[in-house]
């Protein structure tokens, strides 16, 4: 992969499979539906507010890509972004988050005790789903990935010393934390295709994840809260160190590294403080490492689709790559 390709929207990549993709959005009412009424309140909010179906869109395609042809993709597709659901619920409550995709999160909308409470049922509604299937094997795979996440966030929560989180920790807190489920997505999209083509795809969506997430954490460095829909820094100003400091940290010297410091002590730190921050962190050269990180594995990904058939499903997850690494918001 090149250092510089035309960036993919992600309507591109999901054209292909976007009949199945209103469908999944058909599955996720269908299968998180509930009398009981801030539960039902709180589903129409989470409804609204859905993402990119980024997770569904690699499971229908790597469905394709495999010609696996399951039918039960769809609902499979739906159980996915339940669960990646039921992660961002957590995850705001537990970073006492006010905003997500510009909208109140449920632990604004209501309280932190329904926030968790929530994110439990929506956990719940998916493994019920699972069962209902009656196969071990997507219930095995996604069992696993969430046990992943939950330890992911685990070691989010114990990073105490900030200026001493190395790039081997960070590694393992975006695998578990992102990489892991968009890996079990392709995963279970290629169930029934010979295992050899199963674990490719798992290996594909985990560098897949990992270059993903890696390119997030350049976003909160570089582009404006118009593009983001988050204010720029806001990693910085939540304590979370993520690559691109890392790797500056390595290059600082004892003044530098006292500034950073000083942001990480202070509990709510001002805007020039970030800015500051922000511009040693790329003056030091951590954005260019970051960038090159994130390439080596969008090159990693690439090649683990050799293996399938060449297909129009094969290029479009080769595209999602693109989009991963190239995309500004």
């Amino acid at each position: 992969m090149s250092q510089q390709v035309a960036p993919v929207s992600l309507r591109e990549i999901q054209r292909p499979v976007a009949v199945e993709l209103e469908r999944v959005a058909g599955e996720l009412r269908r299968i998180i539906a509930a009398d009981f009424p801030i539960i039902a309140e709180g589903n129409e909010h989470l409804l609204r507010m859905k993402g990119k179906m980024f997770r569904p869109t690699l499971l229908l395609l790597a469905n394709r890509a495999c010609a696996a042809d399951d039918g039960r993709a769809v609902t499979l597709a739906a159980v996915v972004e339940l669960i990646h659901l039921a992660t961002l619920v957590h995850d705001d409550s537990v970073d006492h988050s006010v905003l997500r995709r510009g909208m109140p999160t449920i632990n604004a909308l209501f309280s932190h005790q329904v926030a968790v409470i929530m994110g439990d049922y929506l956990y719940s509604r998916a493994i019920i789903e699972l069962v209902r299937l009656d196969d071990l094997e997507p219930l095995r795979v996604f069992a696993r990935v969430t046990n992943e996440m939950t330890v992911g966030e685990m070691r989010q929560l114990e990073a105490h010393d900030k200026l001493a989180y190395s790039e081997v920790e960070y590694d393992q807190l975006i695998r578990a934390k992102t990489a892991s489920l968009l890996s079990g997505a392709c995963e279970v999209g290629a169930l029934g295709a010979p295992v050899s083509h199963r674990e490719a795809l798992a290996h594909f969506g985990l560098r897949l994840g990992m270059a993903f997430q890696i390119t997030d954490d350049l976003l909160d460095y570089t582009e404006p809260e118009a593009v983001t829909g988050k204010p720029s820094g806001l990693d910085l100003k939540e304590h979370k160190v993520t690559l691109p400091l890392i790797a500056a940290l390595a290059a600082m010297g004892t003044v530098d590294r006292r500034l950073v410091a000083e942001l990480m002590d202070t509990p709510d730190p001002g805007d020039e403080l970030v800015a500051e921050v922000i511009r040693l962190v790329e003056a030091t050269g951590g954005l260019a490492y970051a960038r090159r990180r994130a390439l080596e594995l969008a090159q990693q990904a690439d090649a683990e689709l050799d293996i399938l058939p060449s297909s129009p499903a094969r290029d479009v997850l080769r595209d999602s790559i693109t989009y991963a690494v190239e995309r500004r918001s």
